[in-house]
């Protein structure tokens, strides 16, 4: 598979008044073209910086990237300028955010937000270097049809309404909208369903899977719950305070984890088939990442710990073919 977005050796720290927080220890992660990709786990383990470091959007400070390469296309984007990355960020890179309603102004109606962004990206794209007036007629037309096509009903008369006046499913679907407006490569869905009842989640995560499959784009799905990236996802990667501990085809990770994160996160869930017994949590608390355990970060939780993984950092390694594992339980297995 041809990588579109390639993350090597990707270091990040934040300054804080208590001391140095590790927030990214080293991750790596691959998108190819027409690629699903889940990126899982609890809170805190840096999901969400990785996708903002995609982007460019972390405040430098307190943030630092100390190392690392975030390739997209072949070439770097963290020696871009910022006029190069605003010709990529929302164009080619677009994101939808978590909360769409600390993202909507609620001075302003759907039309005229989702209008600005189409201009926004007509400008930067260079469409109008002539100093033609945009056509506000055609644009609002569009805008129309990108409310049609995320499901919003009676999309002449809703893009006239206020966020307020949506549902927070709908409100959801105006974000998506907003990212799909230029047309990009990658869609960056960082906990989309978050705060939604089960049936709007699954009606989002459809939603979701139809554009990929109608549009080609690539997707890189951010979230705590495996049983929503399954539904979307052809790839998951799991994610531990500040490192990638596993990552592999879905269904391989459902019939066979590996990592002791991963099993543990599985053993959570509760299924029809597990409804004799209780779920089964995870042991203590993640670590502080101002001052994380030394070796294996996730060694004082795990049940299968052994003496090196206090001393020793375990890495990323090729168990089976496209199931990648860092754990020193499968040290013996590449050797």
């Amino acid at each position: 598979m041809e990588p579109l977005l390639e993350i090597r050796n990707l270091k990040i720290q934040f300054d804080t008044f208590e001391g140095v927080s590790q927030v990214l220890e080293g991750i790596y992660l691959t998108l190819g073209k027409r690629d699903t990709l889940g990126l899982v786990g609890e809170t805190g383990c840096g999901k969400s910086i990785t996708a903002k470091a995609i982007l460019r959007l972390l405040p430098i400070p307190p943030a630092r990237i100390v190392s690392g390469e975030i390739l997209f296309e072949g070439e770097d984007l963290l020696k871009k300028s910022e006029e190069e990355m605003k010709k990529i960020r929302g164009r080619r890179i677009a994101m939808v955010f978590q909360d769409p309603m600390t993202f909507l102004n609620p001075l302003f109606t759907i039309e005229e937000q989702l209008v600005d962004v189409i201009l926004a990206h007509a400008k930067v794209d260079g469409r109008n270097a002539q100093g033609e007036r945009p056509d506000r007629k055609r644009t609002v037309e569009k805008a129309i049809d990108l409310l049609r096509e995320v499901k919003i009903p009676q999309p002449e008369i809703r893009i006239k309404s206020y966020p307020h006046e949506f549902s927070g499913g709908m409100r959801q679907r105006v974000l998506i909208a907003m990212a799909l407006s230029s047309s990009p490569q990658i869609l960056i869905a960082d906990e989309p369903t978050t705060a939604l009842d089960v049936t709007i989640q699954a009606q989002i995560l459809h939603l979701i899977r139809d554009l990929v499959q109608t549009h080609g784009h690539s997707v890189l799905l951010i979230s705590h719950d495996l049983g929503v990236v399954a539904r979307v996802c052809s790839r998951i990667a799991v994610m531990y305070a500040g490192n990638i501990v596993e990552s592999c085809s879905t269904a391989r990770l459902f019939r066979r984890p590996l990592h002791p994160y991963t099993k543990g996160l599985l053993n959570s869930i509760l299924t029809f088939s597990k409804r004799e017994r209780e779920a089964q949590a995870i042991q203590g608390m993640i670590p502080n990442l101002i001052s994380p355990p030394p070796g294996c970060r996730f060694h004082p939780r795990c049940l299968e710990a052994m003496g090196v993984c206090e001393k020793e950092e375990p890495h990323l390694q090729e168990i089976e073919e496209g199931h990648w594992v860092s754990c020193h339980l499968y040290a013996k297995c590449k050797e």
